[in-house]
């Protein structure tokens, strides 16, 4: 990834350019066409792409822009150590943003009718899965889904250090709910990022420690361009107490929305970078502890890292930005609700893919004395007929106890659409030889 370019200085300091931007101000046209680019809060980068043809030189436009936006900033301190006073701006896509995840999120209005209350298990061991996976593979896990999710639900051990990480992130993501209800301590931070790195640091004794040197730098994989130099290590206890004061402040000093305040501590534990490796992760899973312990319980059906491993770049340069620009943190904070706007659109539209699914599945269910599970098995098996099914890929996926998943197996062995085998010492469960003569008869596509 190229490194964006620092933008200009947006201050005004001359008379010059004072009476420049005066002049500009008096002109309703150009206003106007500021107004419109500045409407996706650009940063410097694409604001000179798209005021190249002003004829105005384009760092006189930035000063401009510059001053309208600090005309609404909020200000916020998060530490005494120098480099921890940020900004941000909300502007009306953001207000808009804010407002459905409101309805939404929280279940108030929509959101407890988005999933149907028995298949929430499920959908959630599904979610928790993709998220895991997911925030993985930004941090570098090489692996496809597929095989993911067959060692998560088949609970087998980890072959290499890719599936380390996304078991541990796994669990980690399904652990947090127990501190919900706490306040956000270091120990807590710590006692994660030991679950969340569990086995793949190269050194384990910095597993659920602060990082005791400056040598971290997030750089370039391939050219070694430093992007972004941490604080000094000397600094971290503060820097996490700082910021965890922040996670626990009950607005006192002025309103900060919930999702912005975790949208925060997500940038905050990636700027803080406290630890050798993991941050980003560790990031993530702080943002989601957050919204979960401000009641907006259907974050957990979303995974908002599967939408950010689409545009990992994108993802960089928002955080890229946010500092580069005087820490003004809405750049970063308009890239994750356009990400969690994306994760509900697509969670809403994989249920209502789920549900069409399902009422095919009621066509077989009339044929055959099947449950739903039972059913749903063997369409899955329709569509790919070299899969295996064991015991706990069944027990995992629609979050039943063992023994239910094995009659559920056991019954279709018995109606003759699978037969079982012992591999190593797992029972397996395979598509019979006469699977395809008894789905011609019921006559099922």
């Amino acid at each position: 990834m190229k490194k964006p370019e620092l933008p200009p200085n947006g201050k005004i300091e001359t008379r010059s350019d004072q009476k420049i931007v005066l002049d500009l101000l008096k002109d309703s046209k150009q206003l106007e066409l500021l107004s419109q680019i500045e409407k996706d809060y650009p940063y410097w980068d694409k604001f000179k792409q798209k005021t190249k043809s002003f004829g105005t030189p384009t760092s006189l436009l930035w000063k401009l822009m510059k001053l309208q936006r600090e005309r609404n900033i909020n200000r916020i301190k998060i530490s005494t150590i120098p480099g921890f006073d940020f900004k941000y701006n909300t502007s009306s896509k953001i207000l808009e943003r804010l407002h459905q995840f409101d309805l939404n999120l929280g279940g108030s209005i929509e959101g407890s009718n988005i999933i149907p209350d028995k298949e929430k298990d499920r959908y959630l061991i599904s979610s928790l899965m993709e998220e895991a996976i997911a925030s993985s593979q930004l941090e570098g896990a090489v692996t496809t889904r597929e095989v993911a999710k067959n060692m998560l639900r088949n609970k087998r051990k980890p072959k290499n250090l890719s599936e380390k990480m996304i078991l541990n992130n796994y669990l980690t993501i399904r652990g947090i709910i127990k501190y919900k209800k706490e306040p956000l301590t270091p120990d807590i931070i710590k006692n994660l990022h030991a679950l969340i790195t569990k086995g793949t640091l190269d050194d384990d004794n910095f597993e659920g420690r602060f990082r005791i040197s400056n040598k971290v730098k997030v750089v370039d994989d391939i050219t070694g361009e430093v992007f972004h130099t941490p604080p000094e290590h000397e600094h971290l206890d503060k820097l996490i107490i700082d910021l965890c004061n922040f996670a626990n402040s009950k607005n006192d000093s002025g309103f900060i929305h919930p999702i912005i305040r975790g949208i925060m501590l997500h940038f905050l534990i990636g700027y803080i970078h406290p630890f050798v490796d993991g941050n980003g992760r560790i990031a993530r899973t702080i943002f989601y502890w957050y919204l979960i312990a401000q009641g907006y319980w259907l974050i957990e059906f979303m995974s908002i890292s599967k939408i950010i491993v689409k545009s990992p770049a994108q993802y960089a340069r928002a955080y890229l930005y946010s500092e580069y620009d005087e820490n003004d943190l809405t750049y970063f904070i308009d890239f994750n609700l356009k990400s969690m706007d994306l994760a509900l659109k697509s969670l809403k539209e994989y249920i209502a893919r789920k549900l069409s699914e399902k009422k095919q599945l009621f066509k077989l269910i009339r044929h055959e004395n099947f449950n739903e599970r039972q059913a749903e098995i063997i369409k899955d098996l329709l569509s790919n007929n070299e899969q295996y099914i064991s015991i706990n890929e069944v027990q995992n996926k629609y979050g039943i106890v063992y023994q239910t998943a094995r009659t559920d197996l056991l019954k279709l062995e018995e109606m003759e659409y699978l037969e079982s085998k012992i591999i190593g010492k797992k029972l397996l469960f395979f598509r019979s030889k006469t699977f395809e003569d008894k789905i011609r008869k019921l006559n099922f596509t």
